[in-house]
């Protein structure tokens, strides 16, 4: 996606071939700040510090992480240790998104039997490669598939207007290009659709205020920011017609975790009859979870709720709960959106793995 009229995406590999660069998440709407990741615990710290977030795009900075990890380990002779150590670091930066897990192991499955440390580097840099143009291409259908959703709600409605909720970013920023919800939405606007899209703040860190927003507007989409807890008035005085986010993991049986207070916009959407989607690729889906009851829930820093920008926001003595994501019941969901089209479970063998 265009970024002050130039093309970027949230990470690639600079012109040396041998060092990782990322937006520093962080620091946006603010400041566009570039990040290198050389070695294995920079690849981590971005993970687990939000330089870098958002299911696809972990899974595809970890994809990159075993290849630095192949990097740093030529001409070590505990090579093939080290490899494994470094690789078993990735994996367990972040524990809910099944993403990170899937890039590590697809990449050390591709440089599996290699012989020789220069045959190995290659084989990860080019299966990363890979994995991020594949992710691309994924949100690229989902937008195609999630699109007919947004024309038939417009041939449906009396006005003219399509309203869109979406909760945290789920965008081209936590996706490497369109993102998983908002690729209908590019799509819908690149048709000429009149839509208006309603963003979630998303506390504690405010991804939906400082991402998705951003995102929208530098694409000249009409955006209103809201705090979650008056998502429940715009959907009860009808301002919105569809909820589309996006997911961390989907259980076998649909279950879906994705950002804390995710769960909550789809009680409500159900309570006033609007219908909730989730977005997401092949690689969010986990068959060996049955069921949103075995989905890890990372539990965050409390200190991110009770902070912000540096600043107290609860006073001293108080508690705080923070954990990073919830899990929403698969009866909630009206449909998914993915690039095999908009399913529901019992999902097809392409879903799963099979």
């Amino acid at each position: 996606m265009k970024v002050d009229g130039k093309e970027m995406r949230p990470i690639w590999l600079k012109e040396d071939g041998h060092t990782v660069q990322v937006i520093d998440q962080r620091q946006l709407p603010h400041a566009l700040v570039i990040l290198d990741l050389a070695r294995v615990d920079d690849v981590i710290m971005a993970i687990q510090e939000m330089v870098v977030r958002g299911a696809p795009l972990i899974g595809v900075t970890a994809a990159y992480g075993v290849f630095i990890a192949a990097l740093n380990a030529k001409d070590r002779s505990d090579h093939a240790d080290f490899f494994r150590q470094e690789c078993d670091r990735i994996k367990a930066a972040r524990p809910t998104a099944i993403n990170l897990i899937w890039g590590v192991e697809r990449v050390v499955a591709a440089v599996k039997g290699m012989g020789g440390d220069t045959a190995r580097i290659e084989a990860a840099r080019a299966e990363a490669g890979c994995i991020a143009e594949e992710e691309a291409e994924n949100c690229r259908l989902i937008g195609e598939y999630g699109v007919a959703i947004v024309e038939k709600i417009s041939r449906q409605k009396n006005r003219s207007t399509v309203n869109i909720l979406t909760h945290c970013n789920a965008g081209w920023l936590a996706c490497i290009e369109y993102g998983t919800a908002t690729a209908p939405m590019y799509a819908a606007f690149e048709k000429g659709l009149d839509i208006h899209i309603w963003v979630d703040e998303t506390r504690p860190l405010n991804q939906g205020a400082r991402l998705t927003a951003w995102e929208l507007v530098n694409q000249g989409i009409q955006v209103t920011v809201l705090c979650e807890g008056a998502a429940a008035s715009a959907l009860r005085g009808g301002l919105v017609d569809a909820v589309i986010t996006g997911a961390d993991r989907i259980a076998a049986n649909g279950d879906t975790a994705n950002k804390i207070g995710t769960y909550p916009l789809a009680v409500l959407a159900r309570r006033h009859q609007v219908p909730f989607y989730v977005a997401a690729p092949a690689s969010t889906f986990d068959g060996a979870t049955a069921s949103g009851r075995d989905i890890p829930i990372e539990m965050r820093d409390p200190e991110e709720v009770r902070n912000w920008c540096g600043v107290a926001s609860v006073p001293q003595g108080a508690a705080a709960w923070n954990p990073a994501f919830d899990v929403t019941p698969h009866e909630l969901v009206t449909a998914f959106i993915t690039e095999h089209g908009v399913v529901r479970p019992p999902f097809p063998a392409a879903l799963m793995g099979g």
